[in-house]
């Protein structure tokens, strides 16, 4: 049997809806976050092992842009980690389940998210 339904394999005209938006970035900011899990541990392990390692840290989180930048992006990914958690939380009670409310709260995550992204660059910046 031979399948006749058309095949779109240019990824450029594929427009996803906000809730596919939110969806995929959801997923993104959970495996940066699996990611570096592991070098903030490593960090931690480091900072708690004796003074002078603390220090170092300290030091290297201070002076060094792309470790910032680093941070930045970790804390923003866990920002919006929340924010979505929060979202699938609030529709699981059976709020916002309809398609035009699922827009709606789609739109409040990834708005709130760019809000604690922007928050977090202040903090570490200003």
């Amino acid at each position: 049997m031979k399948n006749k339904r058309p095949v779109n394999l240019d990824l450029h005209t594929i427009k996803l809806p906000i809730t596919g938006v939110a969806s995929i970035l959801h997923r993104i900011s959970a495996v940066i976050l699996w990611v570096a899990m592991a070098f903030f541990l490593s960090v931690l392990c480091v900072s708690l092992g004796s003074p002078e390692g603390f220090d170092n840290i300290e030091k290297l989180v201070t002076d060094n842009f792309l470790v910032q930048f680093i941070i930045w992006g970790f804390m923003t990914a866990a920002g919006y980690y929340t924010m979505a958690g929060l979202k699938h939380i609030t529709q699981e009670l059976g709020y916002f389940e309809e398609l035009e409310s699922g827009k709606l709260i789609s739109k409040v995550a990834i708005g709130l998210g760019l809000v604690i992204s922007f928050l977090f660059g202040v903090l570490i910046w200003a």
